[in-house]
């Protein structure tokens, strides 16, 4: 099955970033297909693609998400077959797509690859379950990273992620009352999910001229 992309934003942009999935939903989710959208609207080139077993749905192929560390190869793959038309590569994802992402950064960053990391809605621990950390190789993260979380995230929430040990290479942006999609209750928080999509590609874009000037 020949990988394909999904790209959006402008064609000059000065950054790209390979976002992939959560284990969930598809690249061209309702959340994935407005998370991409406001990160274009940034001035970010948006190329979203699908790890095998999400691909394999869409042939009637019903297949449970894999662990992070079997998918790890087909994000390499997708670095190797981005067509980059210049600029600053970024990687990262939607919960398990930005997992995965984080987990094969510090190769591709070393090498001079990719600039950096982008997780949005990091799944630190499974819902419930916040013993089963997945942040040990967080704790030595290398990767110039950004991390954007909301506050009742139920795979990580702000009172929790706070007492992790986590890189310093790791800079967090909080989203108040954000859910795993970064959606607010707007009663409780004053903010709409437009709102919280409008800053995270704000942060994104932000951090990444930062990261790119040095």
């Amino acid at each position: 099955m020949a990988l394909e992309f999904m790209i959006e934003g402008p064609e000059a942009a000065p950054f790209t970033l390979l976002l992939a999935h959560g284990a969930g939903a598809p690249m061209d989710s309702a959340s994935m297909t407005a998370t991409s959208a406001a990160l274009a609207k940034a001035g970010i080139r948006v190329a979203r693609f699908e790890f095998g077993y999400m691909a394999a749905r869409r042939e009637g192929t019903r297949k449970p998400p894999p662990k992070a560390e079997k998918v790890m190869p087909e994000f390499m793959a997708a670095v190797e077959a981005l067509d980059m038309q210049g600029g600053a590569l970024f990687i990262g994802g939607k919960s398990m797509g930005g997992r995965v992402a984080s987990m094969v950064a510090d190769a591709l960053y070393a090498d001079g690859t990719i600039k950096g990391l982008v997780c949005l809605g990091y799944p630190f621990h499974p819902p419930e379950k916040p013993e089963n950390l997945r942040t040990a190789h967080l704790e030595t993260l290398k990767t110039p990273t950004l991390i954007v979380q909301g506050t009742r995230d139920v795979f990580g929430t702000r009172a929790e992620v706070e007492t992790y040990g986590l890189s310093p290479a790791i800079t967090l942006k909080w989203l108040e009352d954000g859910d795993h999609d970064l959606k607010p209750r707007k009663t409780m928080s004053g903010f709409s999910t437009a709102d919280h999509l409008r800053a995270m590609a704000e942060e994104t874009a932000g951090w990444m001229r930062r990261v790119t000037a040095g």
